[in-house]
């Protein structure tokens, strides 16, 4: 199986003084605005981090999911978010941390269970793979 998704960006203006606007493929992001305001003034908007935030914590939620249900598991919830580090390093800037926090609330599962599957697929999400930074994964979990 292969799937190919899209995004699109355009940006008005150079530097501090331009604005842009990022879209989805599928259009559940439609011109949302960004620039350096939204990066680094909490202005309305979003960001590229925060769009990898958004996406580590889905990608890592889902694959939970499905190592909880390959598991035997049927019934549960898995809550996550993600907090990604943006630093100034060496005269640019580089992501240095995605930061994982997950609740699970599984029926019949004990907590070293839920903590060992919620690290093997921290370790193998596709977009935990794509990101070559720290990882880091917080769990909490109600039996």
């Amino acid at each position: 199986m292969k799937t190919t998704n899209s995004g699109s960006a355009t940006y008005e203006g150079l530097g501090k003084d331009g604005k842009g606007h990022v879209s989805t493929g599928s259009g559940a992001l439609a011109a949302q605005p960004y620039g350096f305001n939204t990066r680094f003034e909490d202005a309305p908007g979003t960001n590229p981090e925060e769009l990898i935030a958004a996406a580590h914590a889905s990608c890592f939620t889902m694959a939970l999911s499905f190592k909880l249900a390959e598991a035997g598991f049927t019934d549960g919830r898995v809550v996550t978010s993600a907090e990604v580090t943006l630093e100034k390093e060496d005269g640019g800037f580089t992501v240095t941390k995605s930061a994982l926090s997950t609740k699970g609330k599984v029926s019949g599962m004990e907590q070293a269970k839920f903590e060992e599957l919620a690290a093997d697929a921290k370790a193998n999400c596709p977009i935990s793979k794509l990101l070559t930074c720290e990882i880091t994964l917080e769990t909490s979990f109600e039996g």
